[in-house]
């Protein structure tokens, strides 16, 4: 008979003191509180919370930022304007997160463009470069190209590359999260087992982290979308490939390798066409966005009537989406087509909210109401009932902030933070990370896994 080891009889305060400091920031990075705010929020006392603030005003992230406006003070009993024993109290101090500490860049790779941007650690951009290019040119003209756009954005910011904490990329395709490798990638030929992660960290000198841009929609709309905290949420993404990041309690569901979402290749007629990925019927094959224009220019051709061009394009239709017949029908069509795979994703998952994004989202209500009137007319009562479908409000910028959502993430960890001390420029890891014979630390701060 096996018994399973004993409990330790200490507790890890060093962590526990880490949990502590990173729930403060996480407060924080919301927006500027007070210490007695902090205090309460969190469950500490004011002497915890005061060494705590102490340690990140020493490092640089947080700074003391004026005082609470007269009329706003809370007392330990969390009622405005009183303090202790019904006296006007002083007006408290607030602290603020230095968003400057420390910078990220965030990558957005598509099928046919790339974008760079210096963001703070609220994700404001501090400058961006877009530029179009076919993802068809390979990796060492790609990663050439975002070297070039990243040297750009960082000198228009004035901002040296060592306080950049560390790259976040998305890229148009299945990523093996725990090698950075993209795996069989339908939109991406001549890419497949490509190591992403190495590629730019080679490229850019920094650390980075790499994921499928459907999942970086699916953070960015949970941390700065209409729909943020939600947490189980799906986030869509229709453009050149049609794919899916999925949020389950929270936590972004990539399943054992990273391939879960890849909703573009479910066949919803295995009687169909053949799509990109193979399959027969596969959802790409009937609303992928070269297929949407092919398909308004045979009925076109076949005499439907419509005022769209001869040699027209996806901004054509787009364009006319709520005018012109042929392209509300083709609108209507690839709504419902995107709608069938939907209403498996609602069975399967009962999330909250679906949000619709990528190039596709900005046909508008004649796309969305057939998407919602398939999806939902397929999905059980139980999984339809409370569920929101609505178009993204975050536009192009999706992908950026996603990015920087991914970093965010890996930064306020335990392993993040002490990596955000060293760019902060602070001189020394926090207290309660020094191990006491410290190891030399990883040449990249950001590697996913592997062998060094």
């Amino acid at each position: 008979m096996t018994y399973a080891a004993p409990l330790p009889d200490t507790l890890d305060l060093a962590a526990i003191r880490a949990r502590h400091t990173l729930l403060l920031l996480a407060r924080l990075w919301q927006g500027n509180r007070a210490r007695v705010d902090l205090a309460r929020e969190l469950g500490l006392s004011r002497s915890a919370i005061s060494s705590i603030v102490t340690e990140l005003m020493e490092a640089g992230l947080i700074h003391e930022a004026g005082h609470r406006a007269a009329g706003k003070e809370a007392s330990e009993s969390g009622e405005p304007g009183k303090a202790r024993g019904g006296q006007v109290g002083r007006r408290a101090t607030l602290l603020a997160l230095n968003t400057r500490a420390a910078y990220l860049l965030a990558v957005d790779l598509g099928a046919s463009h790339a974008r760079v941007d210096l963001l703070d650690l609220r994700c404001t951009t501090l400058a961006t470069r877009s530029v179009t290019h076919d993802i068809l040119r390979g990796p060492a003209s790609t990663y050439a190209l975002l070297a070039d756009l990243a040297q750009a954005v960082l000198v228009e910011a004035g901002v040296p590359r060592e306080q950049v904490a560390g790259v976040g990329a998305g890229v148009p395709g299945p990523v093996d999260h725990a090698t950075g490798r993209v795996v069989q990638p339908p939109n991406m030929p001549g890419w497949d087992g490509e190591n992403v992660m190495a590629g730019l960290e080679g490229a850019l000198g920094l650390g980075t982290r790499v994921d499928n841009d459907a999942n970086l929609g699916a953070l960015a709309e949970n941390r700065f979308g209409a729909h943020r905290g939600a947490p189980d949420l799906i986030y869509v993404k229709a453009a050149t490939g049609i794919g899916a990041g999925v949020l389950l309690g929270g936590r972004l569901h990539r399943g054992v390798r990273g391939g879960a979402g890849e909703i573009g290749h479910i066949s919803i007629n295995e009687q169909g066409p053949v799509g990109r990925s193979g399959n027969p019927g596969s959802l790409e094959s009937y609303a992928a966005a070269q297929v949407l224009v092919e398909t308004a220019t045979a009925r076109r051709a076949a005499g439907t009537p419509t005022a769209l061009p001869d040699a027209l394009t996806l901004a054509d239709l787009i364009a006319a989406a709520d005018t012109d017949p042929l392209a509300r029908a083709v609108w209507a069509e690839a709504g419902h087509h995107l709608g069938v795979a939907i209403s498996t994703a609602l069975n399967l998952f009962n999330p909250s909210a679906v949000v619709i994004g990528g190039r596709l989202a900005q046909a508008g209500e004649v796309f969305l109401h057939a998407l919602r009137r398939s999806a939902l007319s397929r999905t059980m009562r139980i999984n339809a009932g409370g569920t929101r479908i609505d178009l993204s409000t975050l536009g192009p910028d999706a992908g950026v902030l996603g990015a920087g959502a991914m970093l965010l993430d890996h930064l306020f960890t335990p392993a993040g933070l002490r990596h955000l001390y060293r760019v902060a420029g602070s001189g020394r890891d926090p207290p309660h990370a020094r191990p006491v014979a410290p190891p030399t630390p990883p040449a990249l701060p950001f590697s996913l896994g592997g062998t060094p």
